[in-house]
């Protein structure tokens, strides 16, 4: 295989990763939005941790980050670092 090859595939997973992580998604976002709605938007999450019925997922990387907080099914917060 090429590097011209390789360089391609990289620039679509880049692309791929953070296209939904940014400032027009996350101004969507709204409380009582469901996981299901989220990811509908946002995509899979990146990380997702939970204790005692509280979750909190990640979308994005280092540069660009949308965090939710759910309870239960629904979002209770949601915070934006980097987004354009």
């Amino acid at each position: 295989m090429s590097l011209r090859y390789f360089a391609v595939l990289f620039c679509c997973v880049l692309l791929a990763a953070c296209g939904k992580v940014n400032q027009e998604n996350y101004a969507k976002l709204k409380p009582g939005m469901s996981k299901a709605e989220v990811e509908s938007l946002l995509g899979a999450p990146g990380e997702c941790a939970a204790a005692l019925g509280i979750a909190s997922c990640t979308w994005g990387d280092k540069e660009a980050v949308i965090s939710v907080q759910y309870a239960g099914d629904k979002v209770v917060m949601f915070s934006g670092k980097g987004l354009k």
